[in-house]
């Protein structure tokens, strides 16, 4: 008789249980590690943050974004756990020491050659399933956003350099360069 070999299941325990410096995110029970982010990530990630914090606080908003590493827990289950690159949080009842349970309202990931599966397909199911009202994937090798407005079931893509509309801001865009 053949034996059926199973996939192991992992579960947030495993990625609490991760050696300190090591960081990886969990999604349907399959753990997918990460590697440090480039300069250039880091350059990208810093400028988004410091325009949408600066976009809120300006306009007395009561949203939150928060940059990795930062957990979000999409799922009320114990297999899935993703580290955004940026997440902006409107309802802040979801938030708390630990993270943020549920989906966030905005979602940006910044594409590493790593990650590029994970970003563009594994991750685009989740968010839309999870009820993420907005998901950007910034390719820098590409110079190129794509822009997934779940709520209106759009894509669109931007190259570097343009305008690139928030959705859930109406009259706020971001230029990614």
């Amino acid at each position: 008789m053949d034996k059926i070999k199973r996939e192991e299941v992992y579960t947030i325990e495993d990625i609490y249980a991760l050696p300190d410096g090591e960081r990886a995110e969990l999604i349907d029970g399959q753990i997918y590690y990460m590697s440090l982010p480039s300069w250039g990530h880091q350059r990208i990630s810093r400028k988004l943050h410091q325009t949408i914090a600066n976009y809120i606080d300006s306009n007395n908003g009561k949203c939150e974004v928060l940059a990795a590493p930062f957990a979000v827990f999409l799922n009320n289950d114990d297999l899935n756990y993703v580290e955004p690159d940026l997440s902006v949080i409107c309802d802040l009842s979801k938030l708390d020491d630990k993270g943020c349970h549920g989906a966030p309202d905005w979602v940006i990931e910044i594409v590493s050659p790593n990650s590029k599966p994970r970003d563009y397909m594994t991750k685009l199911f989740k968010y839309r399933t999870a009820n993420v009202r907005e998901y950007w994937i910034i390719d820098p090798i590409k110079e190129l956003v794509t822009v997934y407005g779940f709520e209106k079931n759009t894509v669109e893509q931007y190259n570097f350099g343009e305008e690139v509309p928030a959705g859930i801001y109406e009259g706020f865009s971001i230029k990614v360069e």
